[in-house]
């Protein structure tokens, strides 16, 4: 059985809790359902008349944000002391923490609005975000409208193709681990030559 049957049960069953349950657990990283599938898959089940667009809407954006809500809270009030206490033994310091969120003030705001789209980085940003102590009125402004982004994406994918979606899920499904695996690499070709001109420099 694959994913899009698990979906496919879930909302045979549940209805329109799935994406009030299911999505939250997406994001507690728990991803059954997963999120880009479930959201497809509503935006289907409204073209075909099997649900109402906006209540589906609706649940699909309440669970997304319930999820982010939620991974943040775990994050803001217990990431910090468990860092503090077994931190070391991934060398996850205090300190690293502090450079971390220095870094994230300066870039990281604007990149909220996509890193939902990012596979595996959905299920821990809310975490990130907490640990570093990120002030709600940004998570507010910037993650929760992250979050309406990704589900009217993959909403409207199911939506707008209909019948074609699972063909247009898959393909937009590949050019993200495509887009991932090619940022990974331009993220570790940059880290090597910001060490090389640090060596040519110390020589």
């Amino acid at each position: 059985m694959n994913l899009i049957d698990v979906v496919e049960r879930l909302f045979d069953q549940y209805g329109y809790y799935v994406l009030l349950i299911g999505l939250p657990l997406d994001f507690i990283a728990l991803p059954i359902p997963p999120g880009n599938s479930t959201l497809t898959y509503t935006g289907y089940l409204v073209y075909l008349g099997l649900l109402h667009w906006l209540p589906a809407y609706l649940f699909a954006l309440a669970g997304a944000i319930l999820g982010v809500t939620i991974t943040y809270g775990i994050g803001y009030r217990f990431g910090t002391p468990l860092v503090d206490r077994f931190g070391k033994w991934l060398s996850i310091h205090p300190e690293f923490l502090e450079k971390t969120r220095k870094r994230y003030d300066k870039y990281g705001d604007k990149l909220l609005l996509y890193v939902f789209f990012v596979p595996g980085v959905r299920q821990f940003i809310g975490y990130f975000i907490g640990i570093i102590r990120l002030p709600y009125r940004t998570v507010a402004t910037y993650a929760y409208a992250g979050t309406a982004i990704w589900v009217t994406v993959f909403f409207s994918i199911g939506y707008v193709f209909g019948e074609q979606w699972k063909q247009v899920f898959q393909i937009v499904e590949r050019s993200l681990t495509r887009t991932l695996i090619l940022l990974g690499v331009l993220f570790v070709l940059y880290q090597l030559i910001r060490w090389i001109i640090r060596r040519s420099r110390k020589g």
